[in-house]
């Protein structure tokens, strides 16, 4: 069956960003006084706040997981997302896959302003035809509320007529809850073996690969 929408997640799939969430996040949990390693955090990146901040400080109350997570929202706006870039081939991907008639959909754990402030940095306004952020939902990813909060605004498409592009472990299980198949790329350093795991049916070493094997890749085929 034709794939008639693409489901993007943003954050190390259409930008360069996970290494700067890092960041961001050690230094919000140095300030709630937790000492965690940048491979620690990274392997929880592509998980909302919601997600992400129970998963790296399970034993802290409810008030310093929340103080958490909105200190790392401040010092990423404020220190970080201005040094995010869009990976090459970024806009080429979206622009190829909405010239084929197919629907654009980003569907991102970011915040609201970070996801505009992505669809501006891509240029991509003319682009895309619906998005949801981590704002829309209870629950972000791996859980899978972003993805069928995305299809219900693309009604009556059904699943396997999507397909998910992401880099992490996380979007394609939140995909595959949605009975969604996914791509992934590597763009965001997680290892075959941990995107295979999740259910990935084909890797690509970053969207400029997966634009130039477009016809032939799941998305095309």
């Amino acid at each position: 069956m034709p794939i008639r929408a693409v489901l993007f997640d943003i954050d190390g799939t259409l930008v360069d960003s996970n290494d700067l969430h890092v960041l961001a996040w050690q230094r919000a949990f140095e300030q709630v006084g937790a000492a965690i390693d940048a491979q620690t955090i990274h392997d929880q990146i592509g998980k909302g706040k919601d997600m992400l901040v129970p998963a790296l400080l399970p034993y802290a109350d409810e008030a310093t997981q929340g103080k958490a997570g909105e200190l790392h929202g401040t010092i990423f706006k404020t220190e970080y997302l201005d040094r995010v870039e869009p990976f090459a081939g970024a806009r080429d991907l979206l622009a190829r896959v909405h010239e084929a008639g197919q629907q654009v959909v980003l569907a991102s754990s970011a915040s609201a302003p970070e996801l505009e402030h992505y669809v501006q940095l891509l240029e991509a306004g003319d682009l895309v035809d619906a998005s949801t952020s981590g704002d829309d939902v209870e629950h972000t990813k791996p859980a899978p509320d972003i993805f069928a909060a995305a299809m219900a605004k693309l009604a009556p498409l059904r699943p396997e007529e999507a397909i998910v592009v992401g880099d992490t472990p996380y979007d394609i299980e939140a995909a595959a809850k949605c009975e969604i198949a996914a791509v992934a790329v590597r763009s965001g350093k997680f290892s075959d073996a941990a995107l295979t795991d999740a259910g990935a049916i084909a890797i690509y070493d970053d969207v400029a690969a997966l634009l130039a094997d477009y016809s032939s890749s799941p998305l095309g085929r």
